[in-house]
């Protein structure tokens, strides 16, 4: 199956470390971080998992909820989250999808061939509350995801939201962002009455709260 960002995210039902879940009904009025992993009990993951229960807090004032998969069992998962826990110095709690077999990760299309035919490759997709596919990242199995970078994402996705901006390059929290040329002078004045900046006809940026 093919994905696209602005499709709605396929809903599912599946066994997690923490019990049953269904993909839309759990997520509720939130974002979701959905992001695969190839197995449970291999470095980089450990790293991964690890990261993303430290970042607990970022995750929660964004009203975001972590979901991971591995495309091992919920006992696996059980075993391999004590490693986690231990090696990283956290608290893992968020669920981790059973995907063993492999029904979820074809569903995204997170199994690339040339990667391997039985270990999903490290996909991200961020989840609106609307249930659409905001963005999609897909990275080999042997790089860690930044995770800077998917902070950064979901506050420039909830700031567009907000204020019907685009951000630039490089754009992080605090700094200027771009209108629209979609958004004509008349109407930028409403929206943005703190005013703009005009680099050309179709560059504006201004500062948003």
């Amino acid at each position: 199956m093919s994905l696209h960002i602005g499709d709605i995210a396929p809903d599912f039902t599946v066994e997690t470390q923490n019990g049953t879940i269904s993909l839309h009904d759990w997520a509720g009025d939130s974002w979701v971080f959905f992001f695969s992993h190839p197995a449970d009990f291999t470095p980089v993951c450990t790293t991964e998992m690890g990261r993303t229960a430290q970042l607990a807090d970022e995750f929660e004032k964004r009203n975001v909820k972590p979901l991971g998969l591995s495309t091992d069992t919920a006992e696996e998962h059980r075993k391999w989250i004590e490693d986690v826990n231990d090696t990283q110095n956290t608290n893992l709690t968020f669920p981790i999808v059973a995907d063993a077999d492999l029904g979820i990760a074809k569903l995204y299309d997170m199994l690339h061939p040339e990667q391997s035919e039985t270990a999903a490759v490290r996909s991200v997709f961020i989840i609106d509350p609307s249930k659409k596919i905001r963005l999609m990242m897909t990275y080999p199995m042997s790089v860690g995801r930044n995770f800077d970078e998917i902070l950064r994402v979901i506050d420039a996705l909830q700031t567009g939201d907000k204020f019907r901006i685009a951000t630039p390059a490089d754009w992080s929290p605090g700094k200027e962002v771009i209108i629209p040329p979609s958004i004509g002078d008349e109407e930028a004045a409403k929206l943005f009455p703190q005013g703009w900046t005009t680099h050309r006809p179709y560059l504006r940026t201004t500062q948003v709260a």
